[in-house]
């Protein structure tokens, strides 16, 4: 990278500063078990206690008032996220059904990726017999990327098997 983007300083190189692991438990305040369930999953998963996340506002359409239980999250930093990196893209990316690469796109404009899993199945530290529940999950991965560009090829560096356009 430093060839390619020219920097002047070793420190001005690119690196991922954190990954946010998140899931929308849409219907958790219904069903007390599911986000239990869902937490234990995703502990296993990210290595560490994720928080509960509460409604903000109150929406009279889905039956949701402020601070019901709405999903979960986990903020991964340091050696924790280059091991759940490592392990997304070694073991999970590549377990997902009629996969053809990452959308390249999926990136904010200020050096942020995300992406979505439809399962949390994917991942080998669930036991596929244990899960009772389908949920999907987001991953959004910071870095100090100032641009798409070069977060891209920072991502691609580290073994995101990006989709050619």
């Amino acid at each position: 990278m430093t060839e390619r983007f020219k920097y002047a300083n070793c420190m001005s190189i690119p690196k991922v500063e954190k990954i946010v692991v998140s899931m929308g438990m849409g219907k958790a305040h219904e069903e007390k078990g599911k986000l239990e369930k869902a937490r234990e999953q995703l502990a296993l998963i990210a290595g560490q206690n994720p928080v509960i996340t509460k409604a903000r506002m109150s929406v009279s359409n889905f039956k949701l008032r402020e601070g019901m239980n709405v999903g979960l999250k986990v903020t991964l930093r340091g050696s924790r996220m280059y091991e759940f990196l490592d392990r997304m893209v070694s073991l999970a990316i590549p377990r997902v059904k009629d996969f053809r690469g990452l959308n390249p796109s999926s990136f904010d404009g200020r050096g942020n990726y995300n992406m979505g899993f439809t399962e949390q199945s994917l991942f080998p530290e669930i036991d596929s017999a244990d899960v009772t529940f389908l949920q999907g999950m987001n991953v959004a991965i910071q870095t100090s990327a100032p641009n798409d560009e070069e977060a891209r090829e920072l991502l691609s560096l580290m073994g995101m098997p990006f989709r050619k356009d």
